[in-house]
């Protein structure tokens, strides 16, 4: 008789728990939403060493600030910067990414965005190739043409 009163007490109690346990997004009606020009950043083709920078733009479109708890990206390849500050509603700001061109190969990355947006965790993505540069758009040596020659 005890087991089974202690059996449905732990029931009620699970049940109770599981049932008034709401997050804080679905309680303030007001959270801040986060908003992204877009989702995916494509490179397209692009050759080794050059500029692997773009940037993701955000707007804080809820009624409380926003704060970016962390971003992360899904290699080390790539790093992210971005604002630490809280972002206003209504105002917008960038999160900058660099990949680092030197791997050849296809670009398949993701950068997560960890927020107290109602949508967070945001996944966004970079994709494309590096390619390496052909030897005719290699730069030129230039040598000195008035050095002569040192004998020893």
């Amino acid at each position: 008789m005890k087991k089974i009163i202690l059996t449905i007490g732990i029931l009620v109690f699970a049940f109770f728990t599981a049932n008034s346990q709401e997050t804080t997004k679905e309680k303030n009606p007001n959270a801040p939403e986060i908003s992204f020009n877009k989702l995916v950043h494509d490179y397209g083709t692009i050759y080794q060493y050059s500029d692997g920078k773009c940037e993701f733009k955000y707007t804080n479109t809820g009624k409380e600030p926003l704060v970016l708890t962390t971003v992360r990206s899904s290699c080390g390849c790539t790093v992210p910067k971005w604002d630490r500050k809280p972002l206003l509603p209504g105002k917008s700001t960038v999160i900058q990414v660099k990949y680092a061109t030197s791997r050849l190969g296809m670009i398949n990355k993701t950068i997560t965005v960890y927020s107290n947006a109602k949508t967070s965790p945001v996944v966004l993505r970079i994709k494309g190739k590096v390619i390496r540069k052909p030897k005719e758009m290699m730069p030129v040596k230039k040598t000195n043409k008035d050095a002569t020659p040192v004998s020893k």
